[in-house]
C-alpha cells in the first residue's frame, strides 16, 4: 500500500512563492507518474502537473505552466511543487497523487493540503 503526505501549504499574498512536498512510502514505490492536483470550492478537481517518475518528463496545466514546476527526489521518494507569481485563483486544496505501473490512472491520493493566495 503506497502512503503519500503532503505538507507545505499555507496562507501567502498574491505574488508570493510556495513550495509544497509530498513524500510517498510503501514497500516497494516506484509509480509511473506522480502528480498535482488541485480542488477549489465549488468547482471540478483540475490537473496542476505531473511528472514521470523514471525519466522526469513534466506536464503542466495550461493555468500554472510557466509560474510551477514540479520535480522529483526518487531517493526520498519525494515530489515537490515550486509555485511562484501565485494567484488569487490558484487557492484551492492541493492533492498529490501517485499513478501505479499497473493502472491507466492515478489511483493513490493523499489528504490534500490547503494552499490560499490573498490578494
Amino acid at each position: 500500500q503506497v502512503q503519500l503526505v503532503e505538507s507545505g501549504g499555507g496562507l501567502v499574498q498574491a505574488g508570493a512563492s510556495l513550495r509544497l512536498s509530498c513524500a510517498a512510502s510503501g514497500r516497494t514505490f516506484s509509480p509511473q507518474y506522480m502528480g498535482w492536483f488541485r480542488q477549489a470550492p465549488r468547482k471540478k478537481r483540475e490537473f496542476v502537473a505531473g511528472i514521470r517518475w523514471s525519466i522526469g518528463i513534466v506536464y503542466y496545466g495550461a493555468s500554472v505552466k510557466g509560474r510551477f514546476a514540479i520535480s522529483r527526489d526518487r531517493a526520498k521518494n519525494t515530489v515537490y511543487l515550486q509555485m511562484n507569481s501565485l494567484k488569487p485563483e490558484d487557492t484551492a486544496v492541493y492533492y498529490c497523487a501517485a499513478q501505479s505501473t499497473t493502472s491507466d490512472r492515478y489511483n493513490y491520493w493523499g489528504q490534500g493540503t490547503q494552499v490560499t493566495v490573498s490578494s
